[in-house]
């Protein structure tokens, strides 16, 4: 079987939204070209290693930990929608991430942005 950690890794890689990938100890143990650069100001990709919750308030801190407690009481609990950016007009969901036992192993936050696509179809830049 081809080994898919690469193939995930790309797709992940190639979104135009940050991601930002955490453990249960809320240590970051990933972020994406896209969250990289968006959270540049706070520390970019030195900010792998750290916990996401110096990143936030305790109100903020308190409805993530919520979250992960409701993703552990069941393996259909995987998503939750969490708030709409007006300023990015995008919808913010956090999503349980879980191995394939079904085990919650960590989260992250999704980005579903509601703009409509600028790019032309299928242009190839020539």
């Amino acid at each position: 079987m081809t080994e898919l950690s690469a193939f995930f890794k790309s797709v992940i890689d190639q979104d135009r939204a940050a991601v930002v990938i955490c453990d249960l100890d809320h240590v970051i143990v990933y972020m994406n070209p896209a969250a990289e650069s968006n959270y540049e100001k706070w520390g970019g990709a030195k900010l792998v290693g750290q916990s996401l919750m110096n990143c936030h308030n305790e109100r903020s801190r308190k409805s993530i930990e919520e979250v992960v407690s409701w993703f552990k009481e069941s393996v259909d609990n995987n998503l939750i929608y969490t708030f709409y950016n007006e300023k990015q007009n995008k919808d913010v969901y956090m999503v349980a991430l879980r191995d394939d036992l079904g085990a919650l192993i960590g989260y992250y936050e999704k980005h579903e942005y509601r703009d409509r696509e600028t790019m032309e179809r299928y242009d190839y830049g020539q």
